[in-house]
């Protein structure tokens, strides 16, 4: 085999890595959803292990989280697909956790159901408009998403429960911040479909 072939063989895997890693990385996150659920339900949330296990691959999913979209752009490889299934996959992790946690009683089920609507409503709307163009996330979307992880950490987290209006407290911006931004994922919608 001569080396141009071997180069050519090694500069067509880099670019395959380049191509499908973001995108890996985002299937990744959402296989992650039901292991972090299944240790977070685990005794009714009462065993600190089993919470620190879900923590530990909360944390896991959420750094991938931080990585795909940023490799994507760095290496120029945005898809379609990573667009789309990116914020899914946000929202399966933070919206399964949410639930959990509202199911144990350790957070308000009007918090879960402010935020599971706005995340449906956006995810319908990215639908909606998908032959005029693709919603990407914006940066207000981004900030939120950061907020409802922290939020949604601090609750995982096997802390006193002195520390329960302080964790109420951040999900609440987070709850202020998920309905800001979905004003500017509706007006950047409709703008799609005026088109």
């Amino acid at each position: 085999m001569s080396k141009t072939s071997v180069e050519g063989q090694v500069g067509s895997s880099h670019g395959w890595h380049k191509m499908h890693l973001p995108n890996a990385l985002t299937v990744l996150r959402i296989v992650f959803v039901p292991v972090f659920v299944w240790f977070l339900a685990m005794d009714g949330g009462t065993d600190w292990r089993w919470r620190a296990a879900a923590l530990a691959v909360f944390v896991a999913a959420s750094i991938t989280d931080r990585y795909d979209g940023h490799l994507a752009r760095r290496w120029e490889v945005v898809s379609d697909f990573g667009k789309i299934a990116d914020p899914i996959a946000d929202k399966a992790l933070i919206g399964a956790g949410l639930v959990v946690l509202s199911l144990q009683g350790r957070l308000w089920w009007w918090m879960t159901v402010v935020i599971l609507a706005r995340e449906l409503l956006v995810t319908l709307l990215r639908f909606i408009v998908i032959r005029r163009g693709v919603i990407p996330a914006a940066r207000g979307g981004k900030i939120k998403t950061v907020v409802q992880i922290i939020a949604v950490g601090l609750f995982v987290l096997p802390l006193p429960a002195a520390w329960d209006p302080l964790c109420l407290a951040v999900m609440g911006v987070a709850v202020v911040l998920t309905l800001w931004s979905a004003w500017a994922y509706f007006v950047a919608g409709a703008k799609l479909l005026r088109r």
